[in-house]
């Protein structure tokens, strides 16, 4: 069964929680794994979710591969976004 791997970094400008992560997360860039398998059998190429992974930082400098859920990580996303839009909105009103 082939399978593809993507790579992305996301970044957080505040501190944020993930379900599965026991702890506030810092601001910073993260790397975020996606691997896909192929779903065989169909007349074009389709592939299918089967794990996402976030590499975080554990104690004592170390990183953590933690499995996380891309719903969880856009509403983490979103809600940074959002922080940041608040933060500078009363800048912006004077």
């Amino acid at each position: 069964m082939a399978v593809r791997t993507t790579r992305r970094t996301v970044r957080f400008h505040r501190p944020f929680r993930l379900k599965g992560v026991d702890r506030l997360l810092p601001p910073a860039d993260y790397q975020v794994v996606t691997d896909e398998e192929l779903i065989e059998g169909l007349s074009f190429s389709a592939y299918r979710r089967v794990s996402t992974v976030m590499f975080v930082p554990a104690q004592f400098g170390a990183v953590e591969m933690v499995t996380i859920d891309p719903s969880d990580l856009q509403a983490a996303q979103e809600h940074d976004a959002a922080m940041r839009v608040s933060a500078i909105t009363p800048v912006l009103r004077q």
